[in-house]
């Protein structure tokens, strides 16, 4: 994430995630999966500006710019204001584990779209904790900031580290790896989201799980062929099966002149990995013509 102040107050702009890899290596007792795969920030993000206020309540505005989704309702519906934001949550968290009386104001614009497997509401989260960190002066270091972020979802932790990363457990244990460059996608998005618990609730564990090793050594050494072949994902099937979204999209990307297109998360986004930017942006717009969703051509961030 990026992190400035200026005359409005602390701005973040939160990025979203790309799934690499991603395996399931069990069912948990306390009822998550186990769970190993290479995530990546992406250079689409969404904005959180963090006043302080000398005391009150935490106040959350949200500005909505992703396209409506397919089925008819109000974008708000989507992304609401109050308790049931995750940034909202976060920084309610760290007001009462650090002990502040202090309110706070957000406006949030928010570019991602929920339900797409790109983390956006995890990426909030993050910047919320960050932001009321910075702007209340509690000087945290990012090893207590990220406790905090594990209890609140398990892709939060993964957006303080700022870098690419292996994250297992449920998601909240990050090992950071270097990256071999810049890498270019492009993003599809159809309009249709898909509730994380669900796909997870028709996931099946396999008897044998797929090493990440493989693509992160590609991924290190910026090996773009290598890295397009090794695309993985367990939730891809379960995803296209919950979503008929998933296999138009999968289909056309398919047909594209990509190293390898891949399901991020569980979905529905989908992405194509691309030799250059200006192969990403080619591709896009080809894509835009097509209905499927949002499109959008990005690249690997800090």
């Amino acid at each position: 994430m990026y992190i400035y102040q200026n005359a409005e107050g602390v701005v973040v702009q939160a990025p979203a995630k790309l799934n690499l890899f991603f395996e399931i290596l069990g069912k948990r007792p306390d009822g998550y999966h186990e769970i190993e795969t290479l995530m990546t920030p992406i250079s689409w993000y969404d904005t959180l500006i963090f006043r302080e206020v000398p005391s009150g309540p935490i106040h959350l505005s949200c500005r909505v710019v992703f396209p409506a989704p397919k089925r008819e309702c109000d974008k708000r519906e989507l992304v609401p204001e109050g308790r049931e934001n995750l940034a909202y949550r976060a920084v309610e968290l760290l007001r009462q584990e650090a002990g502040v009386r202090r309110g706070a104001w957000m406006g949030l614009v928010k570019r991602i779209p929920p339900g797409a497997g790109l983390g956006g509401g995890s990426a909030d989260a993050a910047a919320a904790l960050a932001a009321a960190n910075l702007a209340w002066k509690l000087h945290w270091p990012r090893s207590a900031l990220a406790s905090l972020a594990a209890r609140l979802g398990s892709d939060v932790p993964f957006f303080l580290a700022d870098s690419s990363a292996i994250c297992r457990g449920r998601g909240e244990k990050i090992e950071p790896i270097p990256s071999g460059g810049r890498w270019h996608f492009v993003v599809v998005h159809p309009p249709a989201g898909l509730s994380t618990a669900e796909v997870y609730r028709h996931c099946e564990v396999p008897a044998s799980a797929r090493s990440v090793e493989p693509v992160c050594k590609a991924w290190e050494e910026g090996d773009r062929a290598a890295l397009g072949k090794l695309l993985w994902n367990r939730l891809q099937p379960t995803a296209k099966k919950l979503c008929s979204w998933v296999g138009r999209v999968q289909e056309h990307l398919e047909r594209e002149d990509v190293l390898g297109c891949q399901l991020t998360g569980s979905g529905s986004a989908y992405f194509a990995l691309c030799r250059h930017a200006r192969h990403a942006r080619r591709i896009a717009c080809r894509l835009h013509a097509t209905g499927l969703g949002t499109v959008v051509a990005v690249h690997s961030c800090r």
